[in-house]
């Protein structure tokens, strides 16, 4: 690769279980909206319904990528993952989670 181009890893998630990563060669200093026209994202998603992270961290569109960059994609939660939880450990009951799960014979729980 020469000094005028940089290669970044796009990676998102269309469906649960399902992670798609792309390599892409880019011009020197472009941005995120290069990358996704380049990759052609927009075919199964809007604008509106996800968010965009290098490394984790959120970014605009109009951020300029750096050599080995991850593009990343988020797509919006259908729960929140607090409230998923707290719905498991209802429904499993706390003496069957956690510490609680083996138990001695004749022991009390959580011990």
């Amino acid at each position: 690769m020469d000094k005028l181009s940089i290669c970044v890893t796009l990676a998102y998630s269309p469906a649960p279980r399902e992670v798609i990563e792309k390599e892409l060669v880019l011009p020197f200093k472009s941005t995120v909206q290069d990358a996704l026209n380049l990759a052609n994202v927009a075919e199964f998603t809007t604008q509106a319904d996800y968010q965009l992270g290098i490394w984790g961290k959120k970014t605009t569109l109009n951020h300029v990528l750096n050599d080995s960059d991850r593009l990343e994609l988020y797509r919006p939660l259908k729960v929140d993952p607090k409230v998923a939880r707290r719905e498991r450990f209802q429904k499993q009951g706390a003496r069957t989670t956690g510490l609680f799960a083996k138990t001695r014979t004749g022991g009390k729980a959580g011990y």
